[in-house]
């Protein structure tokens, strides 16, 4: 097991800076997920932990070893990828072992480690097929296995559920959740589902166009969000933004208000603190979502409880919420 510190991570290509300075410190055994759109930085960051990646300035350090010069294959690591990275044509007892049989592993002490993690995994009825033959959430399982049977001081996980429908990746998700809590692994786990980072993470990094917007408990970045983006992002439905003076924030430096739809109240029209017309509805089963548009064209959601009465499509209908529940964000997008 390892401790894991990124000090003013910064990477460039030619004279594009595309991670502007991330700073860390993972304990050992934690779960860090790195969430973020496509072309945050979040896979790059991923990648130069790994060796994958040089490091233009700052350092990736494990277990208080500055890494930045080693290979890949000297740090330490264990990654599991998108793709799966199978060999198509090896069994896959084969494709767990080929590491430690390149490493010059003992042959009992590999079929030790790969019948463990295949037992873990639940693979033991497929080690002799191939890939082709297994469904995309047994890939998966192999890929992890592959980096189990490694014993690594730390796994990366790079968008790993990403190919499988999504009721697998519900399932898959809490199999590695459990997985990693069972093994006390340092791992870090990259996605654009905020979702699955809110699930799997014991801290995220929420990444914005190569800078670390805010680092914190999943509860917390959803409950304090530092950022208009991070806001935004986190959440779904994602967070409605709304004009402050609009609202009539009284805030001098606030330009925009921000409401979680389930803090946002529908109410008879004149009796709101704002006034919206109701474009459409979704009943979504347990709950229903309430789009809104509001007089300068905003568009916003409300989260209702299926058994609250809901207004037609059309109606002028007025939003009500607590004061407590509102963000306020500077011209800049940071918290006021």
């Amino acid at each position: 097991m390892a401790t894991v510190k990124l000090d003013s991570l910064k990477k460039s290509f030619g004279k594009t800076e595309v991670i502007h300075g991330v700073d860390i410190d993972i304990q050992d055994g934690e779960f860090i997920v790195i969430v973020g759109p496509s072309g945050c930085g979040k896979s790059t960051l991923l990648r130069m932990v790994a060796g994958l990646e040089t490091v233009t300035s700052g350092e990736v350090q494990i277990d208080g070893a500055v890494v930045n010069e080693r290979e890949p294959m000297d740090r330490d690591i264990a990654m599991v990828f998108q793709n799966y990275a199978l060999y198509p044509h090896m069994s896959v007892f084969d494709n767990m072992a080929y590491g430690l049989k390149i490493a010059g592993t003992p042959k009992a002490e590999i079929i030790e480690r790969v019948d463990t993690a295949a037992k873990l995994l639940q693979l033991e009825p497929y080690l002799k097929r191939r890939p082709r033959e297994l469904s995309g959430g047994q890939r998966q399982r192999v890929a992890m296995g592959r980096a189990i049977v490694r014993k690594p001081s730390v796994f990366l996980f790079d968008e790993p559920l990403s190919n499988l429908d999504a009721k697998l990746r519900v399932q898959m998700r809490l199999e590695i959740k459990q997985l990693q809590r069972r093994l006390g692994v340092t791992s870090l786990y990259v996605t654009h589902d905020q979702v699955e980072a809110m699930t799997l993470a014991d801290r995220m990094i929420v990444m914005n166009g190569g800078v670390a917007d805010q680092i914190g408990a999943p509860l917390e970045v959803y409950a304090n969000p530092a950022t208009e983006f991070v806001a935004g992002f986190i959440g779904s439905p994602p967070t409605n933004f709304v004009n402050a003076g609009l609202a009539e924030v009284e805030t001098p430096n606030a330009a925009k208000l921000g409401i979680r739809p389930e803090h946002l109240e529908v109410v008879s029209n004149g009796m709101g603190r704002l006034n919206a017309t109701v474009m459409y509805t979704e009943a979504l089963g347990a709950e229903t979502l309430v789009h809104l548009q509001l007089a300068d064209g905003t568009m916003i959601t409300s989260r209702q409880a299926a058994s609250d009465p809901t207004a037609a499509e059309g109606s002028e209908v007025g939003l009500n919420w607590q004061d407590r529940d509102g963000m306020l964000f500077d011209q800049n997008g940071k918290r006021c």
